[in-house]
């Protein structure tokens, strides 16, 4: 059995961690707040866009931008891998990297080049184990504060290179925020832009009315900078998901980290009550013992 001086230190320090985790717990709490609020307020924005966006490719063609046509060959594939810079959230970057070296198994039989630009430390320390090619980091991004700057620069680089041919396909991995405890890791594509595809329903006549969208200029001169934007629409509103994601899980964690501290340390001081009274009953038993030896 441990002493009291073992147990009475394991208490203290258990204390002391359960002080960090609940700080961790109210910091991951205050930035969710801002983090969430303006994720929400982005969403409705991106959805439009892609409406718009569908109506201009649709009447456009996929011949109108190189963005929008498909190779005919697959070599050189380009992942953007969204991922937090610090742990202590979790399995939210498990759960993204999982997602990543999923892909990067099923290709291993092929003959396919994979380079990677990363958000995060904890992707790239990914990349590096897998002596994949890094093409651009971007640290201290996910998780903090950033503008519609950080999606715009590393998105032009993207399509640069997708159009000088350096890569045949882009994917993008994040994490989609669904709830308080729930997070989904997400894998989609980017480059070239797919379809939107359209779900033959029946006509239901309390549907709301789509009004058809009218191009001034042209839907082909229109898609020319609308394209490019999609992408840094994209990568911007994944980066919003991501951060938010990381504050809930990290906040999540920490507050499951905090009860089992609690828990520690009821058990602790269980062990120390017992402990303390094994040693009263031991001190008893000595002076008892004295006692009767002196008497006889």
């Amino acid at each position: 059995m441990a002493t009291l001086k073992e147990v009475q230190t394991k208490i203290v320090g258990v204390k002391k961690t359960k002080q960090i985790t609940k700080a961790m717990n109210m910091v991951a709490t205050s930035r969710l707040r801002g983090a969430q609020s303006k994720m929400e307020s982005f969403r409705p924005y991106a959805a439009k866009f892609s409406e718009v966006l569908g109506s201009l490719a649709e009447k456009a063609g996929k011949e109108s931008s190189p963005l929008l046509l498909a190779k005919e060959e697959v070599k050189k594939i380009h992942l953007v891998l969204c991922t937090s810079d610090r742990g202590l959230c979790g399995g939210f970057n498990s759960n993204l990297i999982s997602v990543a070296e999923k892909f990067f198994k099923g290709k291993e039989g092929e003959d396919v080049e994979i380079s990677v630009t990363n958000f995060g430390k904890k992707g790239r320390g990914w990349a590096k184990s897998n002596k994949l090619t890094i093409q651009d980091e971007y640290l201290g991004v996910v998780g903090s504060k950033f503008g519609f700057n950080t999606a715009s620069v590393s998105g032009k680089k993207i399509i640069d290179a997708f159009l000088a041919d350096k890569y045949d396909e882009v994917y993008i991995i994040y994490s989609e925020f669904l709830s308080m405890a729930r997070q989904n890791a997400v894998m989609k594509q980017i480059l070239p832009i797919p379809p939107i595809e359209k779900v033959e329903e029946e006509v239901d006549e309390n549907a709301p009315y789509l009004p058809e969208h009218i191009c001034e200029p042209s839907a082909d001169e229109l898609l020319g900078d609308m394209l490019p934007r999609n992408i840094y629409v994209q990568i911007y509103n994944a980066l919003l998901e991501t951060s938010t994601s990381e504050h809930a899980a990290r906040m999540t964690a920490m507050d499951n980290a905090t009860k089992a501290c609690n828990d520690m340390i009821d058990s602790l001081t269980l062990a120390y009550n017992k402990a303390r009274q094994a040693a009263i009953t031991a001190d008893l038993m000595d002076i008892v013992g004295g006692a009767e030896a002196l008497k006889g």
